[in-house]
């Protein structure tokens, strides 16, 4: 009876992980991208119809100042010229609040807008959110929109060392 007790348990506790560590379904290429209005780390809102005719790099990253998210806001920062250059504009969000993306963005120099969206649910509209119940977090997804507001390209497995590289050579080659 121990064991079976046991099982249901392990199950219950199994099903409740998918269930809450499930997020939304991940925009496809091609679709047009999920709107959003957030606060950035200046607490200005930032609504994806204000970049209409511009390819945005809406990335989504887990938390401020930890070391791959640094690393990764970085590379965007020091390769900002080229993404301007090629008509992109650079957006960061987490569920991290505005005061912390203050910090963070103060921290390192970052000139591009970090959203927070606390409650997450434009993480979750991006299928990029992680909800463990008590604790919820950005996975690491980039989105390439296109000026019309399209999903361009899905990044799910990004290399915080190069995906500013990568989102610049897909950038290059669309562009055309």
């Amino acid at each position: 009876m121990k064991i079976i007790l046991i099982l249901v348990a392990f199950i219950v506790m199994g099903l409740l992980w998918v269930k809450l560590g499930s997020a939304g379904e991940i925009p496809r290429q091609g679709e047009v991208a999920p709107a959003f209005d957030l606060p950035d780390q200046n607490g200005k809102n930032q609504k994806l119809t204000d970049y209409q005719g511009k390819w945005v790099v809406l990335y989504f990253y887990p938390k401020d100042d930890t070391p791959g998210c640094t690393q990764e806001a970085c590379t965007f920062r020091d390769d900002l010229h080229l993404l301007t250059e090629l008509g992109a504009q650079v957006i960061g969000v987490s569920v991290d609040d505005s005061a912390s993306h203050t910090e963070f963005a103060k921290k390192y120099h970052l000139p591009f807008p970090l959203l927070a969206d606390k409650n997450g649910k434009v993480t979750d509209s991006y299928g990029a959110l992680l909800n463990l119940g008590i604790m919820q977090f950005a996975k690491r997804y980039t989105f390439l929109i296109d000026p019309q507001g399209k999903v361009a390209r899905v990044y799910q497995k990004v290399d915080t060392s190069r995906h500013s590289k990568e989102i610049i050579d897909d950038l290059r080659k669309l562009v055309k």
